[in-house]
């Protein structure tokens, strides 16, 4: 009976271990405002010294914070209206350029290369937020949203969808249809599910990436929409809107942190450790201290 208890009080330990901390925020931590001022705030990306880009759309340009000093300064000015941001591989910068419908790649010296620009010679809506796998290959949302600088006044494509481009490759297929509005977009470290958010119809829904890219068995993930995802170590999903909410891996909220903004638009995890919450919310962004980590690949 004593080897039973003991084997139990150890599989209570080690389950203990890995299940979620008592907090995903880090004791004592409290929400920090690091810059404010802003139009409106989005795209959050971490490179892999813990940095953070993010874009200023209205006012067309991409910011850095320095995970170091804990500054703020203008990256690129004008920006091609980018909106969503991510870090791939080797260091460049992707930006989903809206200004003419564009995916960018932005090397370190800030030369820009347009990756792709339509879909069967159609012009995409409005690339909005990038995921970038394992293998190098892009996953970006595709919804419509009529911007000020455009001359046109609808979409060239019918159907707002999500796309894959396979590693070093340009011309991008649909892997996942049947949308309202798909906006944010996130995947899990292991490269095996991809989670995208349909805004315009309050849902989110979880795929199984297949070896060469497309995406099967969609599920339900939670019945709420979102602007902007990222994951953390844990596979803990956040979601943005009236500040930033928190799922486990199962679909049950487990936090919700207010930023106190009108619309809390992105979210990803920065910093040096990878342990700081970075969020941008309408005309501010804030940092937050975390006891989870962000992933990447």
């Amino acid at each position: 009976m004593k080897s039973i208890a003991l084997f139990l009080s150890l599989l209570a330990f080690n389950f203990s271990c890995t299940s979620q901390p008592k907090s995903i925020i880090a004791k004592g931590a409290d929400l920090v405002l690091v810059a404010d001022g802003y139009a409106f705030t989005e795209g959050p990306a971490s490179d892999k010294e813990g940095n953070v880009f993010f874009t200023d759309q209205p006012n067309n340009r991409i910011l850095k914070w320095d995970a170091q000093r804990h500054t703020v300064s203008t990256y690129m000015q004008p920006a091609g209206r980018a909106n969503g941001l991510y870090v791939d591989h080797q260091g460049n910068l992707l930006a989903t350029a809206d200004e003419k419908n564009e995916l960018w790649l932005i090397d370190a010296d800030k030369n820009v290369s347009i990756i792709s620009h339509q879909f069967k010679h159609k012009k995409y809506n409005g690339p909005n937020d990038i995921w970038i796998d394992k293998k190098g290959g892009i996953y970006f949302t595709d919804p419509y949203y009529q911007r000020p600088y455009w001359q046109h006044k609808e979409a060239e494509l019918a159907a707002q969808s999500v796309y894959y481009i396979a590693p070093n490759g340009t011309d991008a297929k649909v892997v996942a249809a049947n949308f309202t509005r798909p906006n944010g977009i996130i995947g899990t470290a292991d490269g095996r599910t991809l989670y995208i958010a349909d805004i315009g119809a309050e849902k989110t829904y979880s795929y199984a990436i297949e070896a060469d890219g497309t995406l099967s068995n969609r599920q339900l993930f939670t019945q709420m929409g979102s602007d902007g995802m990222t994951i953390d170590n844990l596979g803990n999903v956040y979601l943005t809107g009236d500040g930033v909410f928190v799922f486990d891996s199962k679909g049950n909220q487990i936090e919700h942190i207010d930023t106190g903004a009108d619309w809390t638009a992105n979210v990803t995890f920065g910093g040096r450790e990878q342990n700081m919450l970075f969020i941008t919310a309408s005309k501010a962004v804030y940092t937050l201290k975390m006891s989870v980590k962000g992933v990447r690949w």
